[in-house]
């Protein structure tokens, strides 16, 4: 299937189509509207959240004044950053201006004041720099979205802590300055994905203890045997997050399944007590702590059983 192709109506014109004919296209079905002035040339449902609200952040940056930059969410997918539970039917940007913000169908205008290095350029469209994105969406997003993002920002090298903290001290005395202080707080990323942030948050709220993220795991002989989402150290617990779909695993996919089931196999020889959840089992929180607890009672018993001992990371 054609990939849908972003078109100004300027260069359908001067390619020798009609206004008429954009009509037809669209009625149609062969082109679709994606704003006043922009088309795509082909049907673009399989784009996805993400690939739709980028071609509309590009058509709305070539249609907007340089004063406007392009931030919050439609930064973050310039960016490359997760956007995990953030709407994207809107393009934002940011006036830089203390007043006169405005709301639209498809677009957000904030008001808010932008220093010179918190504004860079991302195919040639102003846009604030990864740190300022994540501290913009720290302060107006929610907990678990924010930490997800700033999780990604941070395991893609796009920002640092230290950097962020700068942005946040800039940011004191602007609106969620707190909130925001309570995600850069909690950021973490050795995080691998957006199931790994989640899964965080849901042991913090539970009360356990901070587990090592992307841990390595050694025998008795000091061979690693992996590297682990989350490793209990102290309680001979491990933790992993298993985003796959499993039963529409292709021959590849079950390959790999084996091999985890193999590896989690020797975890378990070495004495550790190993759960493994998925995304299912992050809409019942309060099923996957008592599976948690229960098995940190097993590993207690086991330890006192001097079937396990905790082998440190070398």
């Amino acid at each position: 299937m054609e990939a849908p192709q972003l078109i100004s109506r300027q260069q359908a014109l001067a390619s020798g189509l009609s206004d008429k004919t954009l009509h037809r296209l669209c009625r149609t079905g062969k082109w679709q509207r994606l704003r006043a002035g922009h088309y795509l040339s082909a049907p673009g449902s399989g784009l996805g959240a993400t690939g739709r609200h980028l071609l509309m952040t590009l058509a709305t940056a070539e249609s907007t004044s340089d004063s406007a930059v392009t931030s919050h969410c439609s930064a973050a997918v310039l960016h490359g950053m997760t956007t995990w539970g953030i709407p994207l039917d809107r393009v934002h940007l940011t006036r830089n201006r203390i007043n006169g913000g405005r709301l639209s169908r498809r677009v957000v205008v904030h008001s808010a004041r932008m220093e010179p290095d918190e504004i860079t350029l991302v195919d040639d469209i102003r846009v604030t720099t990864p740190a300022r994105t994540v501290l913009d969406i720290a302060r107006s997003e929610g907990f678990e979205q924010s930490v997800a993002l700033g999780d990604s920002a941070l395991r893609q090298g796009l920002t640092t802590t230290a950097e962020l903290r700068e942005h946040l001290r800039r940011a004191r005395r602007r609106p969620g300055c707190r909130r925001a202080a309570l995600v850069l707080d909690f950021l973490d990323g050795r995080s691998a994905n957006v199931g790994v942030s989640l899964s965080r948050i849901l042991l913090h709220r539970a009360g356990l203890p901070a587990p090592e993220v992307q841990a390595r795991v050694f025998s008795d002989d000091e061979i690693c045997v992996g590297r682990v989402d989350f490793l209990f150290p102290d309680l001979g617990v491990i933790g992993e997050f298993d985003g796959s779909d499993h039963r529409r695993a292709a021959p590849p996919a079950a390959r790999v399944v084996t091999a985890e089931n193999v590896r989690a196999d020797r975890l378990r020889a070495l004495g550790w007590v190993v759960v493994r959840w998925t995304w299912g089992d992050l809409s019942a929180p309060a099923q996957l702590t008592d599976r948690l607890r229960a098995a940190i009672r097993t590993a207690a018993v086991h330890h006192r059983a001097g079937y396990w001992t905790p082998t440190p990371e070398p």
